[in-house]
């Protein structure tokens, strides 16, 4: 993995159509973040995974988090409580082609100049 990697906030990760699995501490610290009960998170702002092994956060229709806030800078509505699968891309999870999406991989570097 590339150690120069720096977020330049380009939203491109949150935009990637896919599931961004999140944990019941993770539901905990969303809910209290927003002022309302676990279970009314969870009714609004999650859906079952495919596998049914777990709760997803919803996606928009064009498949981006419902919780980024388009830029520049793009930004989280939920930063301070983010899912670690979301605070962890690149180094412990990403998607086919990330480099040439994400302003801060290759692709930003190839396209430079």
């Amino acid at each position: 993995m590339d150690e120069e990697f720096k977020c330049v906030r380009c939203g491109n990760c949150c935009r990637w159509s896919g599931c961004v699995k999140v944990t019941a501490s993770e539901i905990d610290a969303v809910a209290v973040f927003f002022g309302v009960s676990p279970q009314e998170f969870i009714g609004r702002h999650t859906r079952l995974m495919p596998d049914r092994q777990g709760l997803s956060l919803l996606e928009r229709t064009d498949g981006a988090c419902e919780f980024l806030i388009d830029g520049p800078p793009a930004a989280c509505a939920i930063e301070p409580v983010k899912p670690a699968q979301c605070k962890d891309f690149p180094y412990r999870w990403n998607f086919p082609g990330w480099r040439d999406e994400c302003m801060a991989g290759h692709g930003r570097k190839k396209n430079a100049g």
